[in-house]
């Protein structure tokens, strides 16, 4: 049986140079968002990780899952994505613990690798042992949230005679997901039993990790496929795209720094036309359903989030809309989709 939809909102804190919402303010209300999407019945919050730049974005979600833990009652909260060679694999395990506690249950991750070149730098961290300290993080959290003493030996990490303390409220952990930008991180995630947030052409990042869970005897229908598609509920697009447009076009030129600085960036962000799409889906109710719909049933995504402030403006500004997406979107697709 396929998976039930889920929906909800990313936030990535964002106060860019120039900006006249300061940071203190974009926190302020963001929780306050998150607090009332949680309330209007969406399903998701996740948070996104970047370091050493000027507009202040996110560099650590533990916080603020935190935060938000603490002031929701049913959204589940996760990563696109956490950043897995900057993170200490065992602290994070513990970091997960207790917010899954916090939370009653409610913690999930998404794992990546990395590409920008100045943030393997900038922690040290050699970029060609992205892999190898991806998958060694992914084996010693499972170990952790085992509920048993672990040793692990890998290339990167030794641990000898471990009991993480306490416990993950979920039995064997939050639920994991993996960023697939290649065909091999889909396959990897398929390896790793985990959920999947492609990104990228559908025959390179989400047919091969179908395959190869078929191939294993696995149901692609019993994982979860996650993508951030941002909606705007608007009776007037044309007003509002202008509002969003310099915002966005500020988001695309950060993430095409990141690209051009790293020598062997990924093939799926060469070629974003060909890519499944991640662009911005603006209108009145009917047609946010309409493309909505359509969307989900072709490619198969389970959960879909959307940006709940861009870089620049007040998160707020973005509550008018979310409303609208949250009860009069949402239920219609739904319907629609799950029938």
């Amino acid at each position: 049986m396929p998976q039930p939809l889920r929906f909800g909102v990313v936030h990535d804190f964002r106060s860019p140079p120039g900006s006249d919402t300061p940071l203190p303010q974009v926190y302020a209300e963001t929780l306050e968002q998150v607090r009332l999407v949680d309330q209007w019945g969406l399903d998701l919050v996740w948070f996104t990780e970047h370091h050493f730049l000027e507009d202040g974005h996110l560099p650590n979600f533990v916080p603020v899952a935190g935060a938000v833990a603490a002031i929701t009652e049913r959204v589940r909260i996760s990563t696109d994505i956490m950043l897995a060679p900057f993170a200490h694999p065992v602290r994070l395990a513990e970091d997960l613990a207790v917010l899954d506690q916090l939370s009653g249950g409610r913690m999930e991750l998404g794992i990546g690798m990395g590409y920008a070149a100045h943030e393997f730098a900038g922690f040290g961290v050699p970029q060609r042992n992205r892999v190898s300290m991806t998958e060694e993080l992914i084996q010693i959290l499972r170990l952790a949230w085992k509920g048993e003493r672990f040793s692990f030996e890998g290339k990167r990490y030794k641990f000898d005679d471990l009991l993480v303390s306490p416990q993950p409220i979920q039995p064997g952990g939050p639920p994991l997901w993996i960023a697939g930008m290649s065909e091999n991180a889909a396959l990897r995630a398929a390896r790793f039993d985990a959920n999947l947030l492609p990104q990228g052409p559908r025959e390179v990042v989400l047919d091969p990790w179908r395959r190869n869970l078929e191939s294993s005897g696995r149901d692609p229908e019993d994982y979860r496929v996650g993508l951030i598609r941002s909606v705007f509920v608007t009776d007037d697009p044309e007003r509002d795209w202008a509002r969003l447009k310099q915002a966005e076009r500020y988001r695309m030129s950060v993430y095409a720094k990141f690209n051009e600085s790293t020598p062997d960036h990924l093939p799926a962000l060469q070629d974003p036309k060909s890519s499944i799409p991640q662009g911005w889906l603006i209108g009145d109710e009917d047609h946010c359903v309409e493309q909505l719909t359509a969307y989900l049933t072709d490619y198969g995504i389970t959960d879909i989030v959307t940006w709940g402030a861009a870089p620049g403006m007040a998160p707020s500004l973005m509550n008018e809309s979310l409303e609208r997406f949250a009860k009069n979107v949402v239920p219609r697709v739904r319907d629609a989709v799950e029938g």
